[in-house]
C-alpha cells in the first residue's frame, strides 16, 4: 500500500493543486462580485453557470478524452480553465462572467475524470476502499485549503485571479510528465433520471437537495459573508469552518448510518440541519464565533445528505448498477446545484443576506416533509444494508467504478488477477522448457 500511495505522489499533487485553486476561484468570484455590488440576484445567475458547465462537462468531455488521449485532453482543459480566469479581471461584466463560469465548470469536469481515471487505475481488490477513503481526505483538506488562500491578496485586485490560475497550470506539470500508460475510460450503462426515482424517490430528491444546498453556500457563502461585514480573515474561517466540519462529521454519520435505519437517518440530519440553519440567519450580527459554529454543524450535515443518499439508493440497487445509480445521483445533485444559487441569490435580494439560510431552512423543510409522507418503496433491513462510504459528489465523479461497493470493479480485476497468473505460468513453462533443452 505504501508503494502504491508513493507512485501516486505526484497525481495527488496534482489533485491538490487544482482543488485549491478551484475552491479559491469560487469563493474569490463570490466575493469579488459583491464588492463591485452586483445584486444578489445577478451573483447568483453568474455563478450557477459553473454548474450548468460541469453537468455538460460529465456527460460530454469524456468525448474529448477519448480523442485527444487523457495526458492532451488534461492540457487542453487546463489551458481553458487558466486562460478563463485570466480573463476575469479584464473586464468585470455579467454575461461575461457567466460564460467564463460555463467553461470552467466544464474543464474542471474534464480535468476531474482524466485525473481520477489514472488514480482508479492504480486500485486493486486489496487496496481500493484504502484509495476511496484517502481520495477524499485529500478532496476535502484541498478545498478547506482554497478557503485560506482568500486572505492572501486583495481580492478587489488581478493577483487573485492569477494565483488561482498559476496553481492550475502547476497541476498540469505532475501528471504531464507521468511515464504510465494512459487508463482506459471506463463506461457505465445509463441510468435515467425517472427510473432512479422510480426506485428510490428519497434517494434522487435528496441527492438533489444536497446540490441545492451545497451550491447556494459555495456560491453565496462569500456574498453572506461580506454583505455581513466580515473581513478577509473571518470570511476564510466562515468558509473553510463548513468544509472542515463535514470532513469531521462525516465518520459520525457514517457509523450512525451503519447501525440504524437510513431514512430515519436522513430525516434527523435533515432536521437538525434546518435547526441549525434558521439559528444561523439569526445569528448574524450577534457572534461571529457562535456564526461559525452553526453554519459549520448546517454544512457538515447538509454535506452528509448525498452520502446517505447514495447508501439508501444502493440498498435497492443490484450490486451491477451501483456504478450507473451514482452516475444518476451525480446528474440529480448537477442538478440542484443550478437551482441552488439562484434560489438562495432570491431570498437574499428580498430578505438580505439572512436570505440564504432562511431559504435553505425552507428546503430542507420540504425534504423533511417529503421523508415523512412519501416513503421509499422498500426499506432495506439495517442486517443487509449496503456499507456506508463517504463520498462527495465531485470527487464522485471519476472515481465511482473505486466503489468498494461495486462488484463490477471486483469482476474485472479479477479476471485481470487470472490473466496476469496465466501469464506468469506460461513465462515460467517456458523458462522450465528452456532450462531442460
Amino acid at each position: 500500500m505504501q508503494r502504491t500511495i508513493i507512485s501516486l505522489s505526484s497525481l495527488i499533487t496534482s489533485i491538490v493543486l487544482l482543488i485549491v485553486g478551484n475552491a479559491y476561484l469560487m469563493t474569490l468570484l463570490g466575493l469579488r462580485l459583491s464588492l463591485e455590488e452586483f445584486s444578489a440576484s445577478v451573483i447568483g445567475w453568474i455563478l450557477a453557470f459553473y454548474s450548468i458547465g460541469f453537468v455538460a462537462g460529465t456527460l460530454y468531455a469524456d468525448r474529448i478524452i477519448e480523442k485527444a488521449g487523457h495526458i492532451r485532453a488534461f492540457a487542453f482543459f487546463a489551458a481553458a480553465l487558466a486562460a478563463s480566469i485570466l480573463i476575469y479581471p479584464m473586464l468585470i461584466e455579467a454575461n461575461l462572467w457567466g460564460a467564463l463560469r460555463a467553461v470552467g465548470g466544464f474543464a474542471m469536469a474534464g480535468l476531474m475524470i482524466v485525473m481520477e481515471s489514472w488514480f482508479s487505475s492504480k486500485a486493486d481488490n486489496s487496496n481500493r476502499a484504502s484509495l476511496f477513503a484517502i481520495y477524499q481526505v485529500v478532496f476535502f483538506l484541498s478545498t478547506a485549503g482554497g478557503q485560506v488562500l482568500v486572505r492572501v491578496a486583495d481580492p478587489a485586485g488581478f493577483i487573485p485571479f492569477s494565483l488561482a490560475a498559476i496553481l492550475v497550470v502547476l497541476a498540469l506539470t505532475p501528471l504531464s510528465l507521468t511515464s504510465r500508460e494512459s487508463p482506459k475510460i471506463i463506461k457505465s450503462d445509463r441510468l435515467s433520471l425517472a427510473r432512479l426515482y422510480r426506485t428510490s424517490p428519497i434517494g434522487t430528491l435528496g441527492a438533489l437537495i444536497a446540490g441545492l444546498l451545497i451550491s447556494a453556500f459555495y456560491a453565496m457563502g462569500p456574498v453572506y459573508a461580506d454583505r455581513i461585514g466580515l473581513d478577509l480573515n473571518q470570511l476564510s474561517n466562515f468558509m473553510a469552518s463548513a468544509i472542515v466540519a463535514a470532513m469531521i462529521l462525516a465518520w459520525p454519520i457514517g457509523r450512525i448510518c451503519d447501525r440504524y435505519d437510513r431514512y430515519r437517518v436522513l430525516l434527523v440530519v435533515a432536521i437538525i440541519a434546518a435547526a441549525c440553519s434558521l439559528i444561523a440567519a439569526a445569528l448574524s450580527n450577534y457572534s461571529i464565533g457562535v456564526l461559525v459554529v452553526f453554519v459549520g454543524l448546517y454544512m457538515g450535515l447538509s454535506a452528509a445528505l448525498y452520502p446517505i443518499a447514495v447508501a439508501i439508493t444502493n440498498d435497492l440497487m443490484e450490486s451491477h448498477q451501483i456504478t450507473s445509480a451514482s452516475t444518476a445521483l451525480l446528474l440529480s445533485y448537477g442538478l440542484g446545484s443550478i437551482i441552488g444559487p439562484l434560489i438562495s441569490a432570491f431570498f437574499m435580494e428580498f430578505i438580505g443576506p439572512s436570505g440564504l439560510f432562511i431559504s435553505n431552512a425552507l428546503i430542507l423543510v420540504a425534504l423533511i416533509g417529503f421523508v415523512i409522507f412519501v416513503p421509499g418503496p422498500t426499506h432495506t433491513d439495517v442486517d443487509h444494508q449496503e456499507s456506508y462510504y463517504t463520498t462527495t459528489p465531485e470527487a464522485a465523479l471519476g472515481v465511482a467504478e473505486l466503489d468498494p461497493r461495486n462488484t463490477e470493479f471486483e469482476e474485472e480485476h479479477a479476471d485481470q488477477d487470472e490473466e496476469q497468473s496465466e501469464d506468469q505460468n506460461e513465462e515460467t513453462k517456458a523458462t522450465d522448457d528452456r532450462d531442460r533443452q
